[in-house]
């Protein structure tokens, strides 16, 4: 492999039984694929390298337990470092690092840390110490641990209190839409009462309104029967002449006249005239035939009575 890139040199000749020396090889990247391929090598030494940054697939070397990373330029590590949890020594001495991911809390076999001369966080290098010796190094790896875990702890009630804050506000938005949608509904509700409220006192004008009319036009019916001198007082009516009353005046007209005439013959100088002679003859045989009707009348009336 080459030195910049680790290729074309085999790695299985730097490997020495279970650790493999990759130290002072100028190189500027990680050869993750060849080393996934040699799981025995669980010691791995890339210190005294260019290596800037480590590739995210550098996680998925979970079989190393020893990692020298030191002397080199790195400024950060992957955020998910934390994958590799059986590391036991971890050798970060001489980079630019500032912080470390909060996945580092997940390396929970981690015995040996050694951070000193990296531009770390105030915070993080007074947790991490100087690393001077054995003991000093086994120190910084549970401190750091800790402190780790109490970020990610924070982190974690960060995101909860976060989640809680995005879930109550999705419930008040939620709230406030079915505030809404109820209030719209109400409204459409008393506008809908209002229209039809308007729309019963307009059936109910136009039907006071038609009665109105029906009773003008029937008052003006009534006064238009009525005649034009119905303002004079009234008049006796009139009663038309029957048919009999005319023939009764006839007859006493008729009877009259033959009074007349009886009169004039009987009692006047005409009495020698024809005519009277005649009226005389005929009047005299009325009565002659009356009193024999009469004689009659009263035997008749004579025998019932025996």
């Amino acid at each position: 492999m080459s030195r910049g890139s680790g290729k074309g040199l085999s790695l299985k000749d730097k490997l020495d039984g279970n650790e493999l020396d990759l130290s002072l090889c100028d190189l500027n990247e990680v050869p993750v694929r060849e080393l996934a391929a040699l799981p025995k090598a669980t010691i791995l030494d890339l210190s005294c390298n260019n290596l800037i940054s480590l590739p995210s697939d550098f996680c998925s070397l979970m079989h190393l337990v020893k990692l020298d990373l030191s002397k080199n330029r790195l400024q950060q590590l992957p955020l998910d470092f934390g994958r590799l949890v059986n590391l036991q020594h971890l050798d970060l001495l001489n980079n630019r690092l500032v912080t470390l991911p909060v996945s580092f809390a997940q390396l929970k076999n981690l015995k040996w840390l050694d951070l000193k001369d990296n531009p770390l966080d105030p915070v993080l290098a007074k947790v991490a110490g100087d690393c001077l010796d054995e003991k000093q190094c086994k120190q910084a790896a549970v401190k750091v641990l800790q402190h780790m875990k109490a970020i990610q702890s924070e982190q974690d009630r960060q995101r909860q209190r976060k989640l809680q804050a995005e879930r109550e506000m999705e419930k008040k938005r939620e709230a406030e839409q079915r505030a809404k949608e109820a209030q719209e509904r109400e409204l459409r509700k008393r506008e809908k009462a209002e229209e039809k409220e308007r729309r019963r006192r307009e059936y109910d004008a136009q039907k006071a309104a038609k009665q109105e009319m029906e009773k003008k036009t029937k008052k003006e019916t009534v006064h238009a029967r009525k005649p034009a001198s119905s303002s004079r007082p009234p008049q006796p009516p009139r009663h038309k002449p029957s048919w009999s009353r005319s023939v009764l005046r006839v007859l006493l007209f008729v009877l009259f006249c033959i009074l007349c005439t009886l009169a004039a013959c009987k009692l006047t100088e005409l009495q020698h005239q024809p005519l009277c002679v005649s009226v005389n003859t005929l009047y005299e045989d009325v009565v002659a035939a009356l009193q024999n009707h009469k004689r009659l009348q009263n035997m008749l009336q004579h025998n019932s009575q025996q």
